[in-house]
């Protein structure tokens, strides 16, 4: 049974990942302030409860040639700053403090830290008051048009961090076998909705880097609610279905087709490469897999990292917004670098800038916490 409690071998240069004076110096600023919840805010648009997460499409806008605006239209790559999206940012602002202070409770041993961690998770996904419900009914709603979509499953790759850190909380007095077993229970209703509900089949089934993202958040959480069956779902969609979308050279078309082909070219192989961390085994190991055909994470890397390792390379057209703001610290860099061999990216990963200020940077980069990926729990 995979498991996300599988040692990995940390080679030395990880070990730079993490300064210690730093994680306590921002855990600290996380034991005090506002805990969020996802009941701290609402939309008068949203037909859910205060319990249900909502968000709307970023590339849509009130229609010109409408008297009400309505319905949205589309403009791709062009987000809309009057859309609701305070969401996703306290699910963000969540994640950030759980996983911060669950990593720094995992390397000093501080108890205050693991209370603290265990007290947001509490808030956010089971107190009665304040919890969010775990489904995605009403996410990348557009006015006009439909109050919901399946791309909207995309909005909780922020949650990918969440079991990684609730495993390295597991020895703090504070996760009790209630607040564990609850969390976990959490998590496996919410692949239940991903996998059985309208818009998580539509998701499931569609194309480009939505699919990826979608099997990644699968993995995860399968892995963390010892779902054997979905986790080995999961690896056979990433053989027939996600390396499918890939030309010869290594280069997703649907991506580069996009009007910010760079960003996403990048947040779908950022995706990919976590699939692969999280289900490749010593019996199957995805990194080096191939299809008959030769398509392979190998060339998706090939093709891509010299573009980010030097931007000025890139060939293809510059993204019509937000160009400027990558490449980030993607975790693909960590992880590949370390699966494969690949000192070049770990130390491109550590040239890049810790703190992230841009907001579309910030949406699009699921993985914030790489330390609790690749720790060793025990």
């Amino acid at each position: 049974m995979l498991s996300l409690k599988r040692p990995y071998a940390i080679r030395p240069e990880i070990c730079r990942l993490v300064s210690l004076p730093q994680l306590q110096k921002k855990a600290d600023l996380y034991l005090t302030g506002h805990i969020p919840h996802i009941t701290d805010c609402t939309c008068p648009r949203s037909p859910g409860t205060i319990h249900d997460f909502y968000s709307e499409g970023d590339y849509w806008w009130p229609d010109p040639q409408s008297p009400d605006g309505l319905p949205y239209i589309r403009r791709d790559g062009q987000s809309n700053p009057d859309n609701f999206t305070s969401h996703r940012l306290l699910m963000r602002t969540m994640r950030n403090q759980v996983s911060t202070l669950a990593l720094a409770y995992r390397m000093t041993g501080e108890e205050s830290y693991g209370a603290r961690a265990c007290q947001i998770l509490k808030e956010f996904f089971l107190d009665p008051e304040t919890r969010m419900n775990p489904s995605l009914d009403y996410a990348q709603a557009i006015a006009g048009i439909c109050s919901g979509r399946g791309i909207g499953v995309i909005d909780t790759i922020h949650l990918a961090d969440i079991p990684f850190a609730v495993e390295a909380l597991k020895s703090s007095p504070s996760m009790t076998k209630e607040l564990y077993l609850g969390l976990k229970d959490w998590f496996s209703r919410y692949l239940g909705w991903m996998l059985c509900s309208p818009n998580g089949i539509e998701e499931m089934n569609t194309v480009n880097n939505h699919c990826v993202c979608f099997i990644m958040q699968a993995a995860v959480f399968a892995l963390f609610t010892d779902n054997a069956q979905i986790a080995e779902f999961c690896r056979t969609q990433y053989k027939t279905r996600l390396l499918a979308q890939m030309d010869p050279d290594g280069s997703f078309p649907l991506e580069l087709a996009r009007t910010k082909p760079y960003n996403y070219s990048a947040f779908l192989l950022d995706n990919l490469t976590s699939v692969c961390q999280l289900l490749s085994t010593e019996e199957e190991n995805l990194w080096t897999w191939e299809t008959p055909d030769h398509k392979s994470y190998r060339k998706a890397l090939d093709f891509l990292a010299p573009y980010i390792l030097d931007k000025s390379r890139w060939p293809y057209p510059k993204d019509v917004e937000h160009f400027e703001a990558f490449p980030i610290r993607y975790s693909f860099l960590l992880f590949a670098g370390h699966a494969l061999g690949r000192q070049e990216l770990i130390d491109f990963y550590f040239q890049l800038p810790e703190e992230i200020s841009d907001e579309e940077a910030l949406r699009n980069l699921a993985v914030r916490a790489p330390g609790l990926w690749m720790a060793t729990y025990s």
